[in-house]
């Protein structure tokens, strides 16, 4: 697999080798051995995978921005195994450099992409196909006590989510999330959060 530094400290984009034949394509779409050889010396420490997640959502679809509260902070990697979304994590640690900052990323069942997300970090997608079939996999269990968001339609933020807004669905629970200027974050840069 190789490995893609981005524009923010703790994201990375990851494409897998993928070997394709006329019978289709194969490839392995999580190694914890090759995740420890490549991602942890990059991130300085390692990461331990605990509950996988999925959803399938339509065209249109906004989900975040996310994040859990410490002491159950999350690490991401994720994936769109059908369709294609658009992934968009926000730099929210207090104190860092790319504050507020953004990483927008395509992923599709065509470019088998994957995107890994610190902890320290909000975040969501966008549906652009008819459907997609979304999966992630956490470093830490579903907390809802701690669950937290900020709003994925907070113009400050720069992100071009590329679906029209009168096209945009959104749950009842995401259109409440405050926007950034508003926002009192649980995230330090100085504190590390994977003690």
């Amino acid at each position: 697999m190789e490995v893609i530094k981005t524009a923010i400290d703790g994201v990375l984009v990851i494409e897998p080798r993928v070997f394709k034949d006329p019978r289709g394509y194969f490839f392995e779409s999580f190694s914890q051995r090759e995740f420890d050889e490549k991602v942890a010396p990059i991130l300085g420490h390692t990461v331990n995978f605990v509950q996988d997640n999925e959803s399938m959502s339509s065209y249109g679809v906004m989900r975040g921005l996310h994040f859990q509260r410490p002491p159950y902070t999350q690490s991401k990697l994720v994936r769109c195994v059908s369709g294609t979304v658009l992934d968009v994590v926000v730099d929210i640690r207090k104190g860092s450099p790319t504050y507020g900052q953004h990483v927008a990323v395509e992923l599709s069942e065509e470019n088998h992409r994957q995107f890994f997300i610190s902890k320290g970090f909000a975040h969501g997608f966008a549906v652009l196909s008819d459907t997609a079939v979304f999966q992630y996999k956490c470093d830490e269990f579903y907390h809802p006590e701690v669950d937290g968001g900020i709003s994925i339609m907070d113009d400050s933020l720069g992100i071009d989510w590329q679906i029209p807004t009168e096209k945009a669905i959104l749950s009842e629970k995401d259109t409440k999330h405050s926007l950034l200027k508003d926002f009192e974050t649980p995230f330090d840069i100085n504190v590390d959060l994977y003690k």
